[in-house]
């Protein structure tokens, strides 16, 4: 074999490990950060990004939506916390005050 036939099949830097998809998502399902889904898989964060993007924000949505639904699901059963936490995320509302009951009148109000 030539020297020419061994740039041609052998690819240089590390070989390519590949990762369990199914493992990949799940882990982003459960909101692992890169780096923790690194080091579990024993890969540069870089790979992770490049070679499995579709798997992390899949897995990221629907943890979100999963997380969603149980918080929906908590308020529903009665959680005054979650009902409050939920109107204020979802609804915009606040704890704050439109008006203060104090300040007086303006006297053309008044007159």
């Amino acid at each position: 074999m030539s020297n020419q036939e061994k740039d041609t099949t052998n690819s240089k830097g590390r070989p390519k490990k590949e990762l369990d998809k199914e493992q990949v998502y799940k882990l982003a399902l459960m909101h692992c950060n890169m780096q923790e889904m690194s080091d579990f898989f024993g890969v540069d964060v870089k790979t992770l990004r490049v070679n499995y993007s579709q798997e992390i924000l899949k897995g990221k949505a629907e943890g979100k939506i999963r997380l969603r639904k149980k918080q929906f699901q908590v308020a529903e059963n009665g959680n005054c916390s979650m009902l409050i936490w939920l109107g204020k995320q979802v609804l915009g509302q606040s704890d704050q005050q439109t008006g203060d009951d104090n300040t007086p009148l303006p006297l053309s109000d008044i007159l």
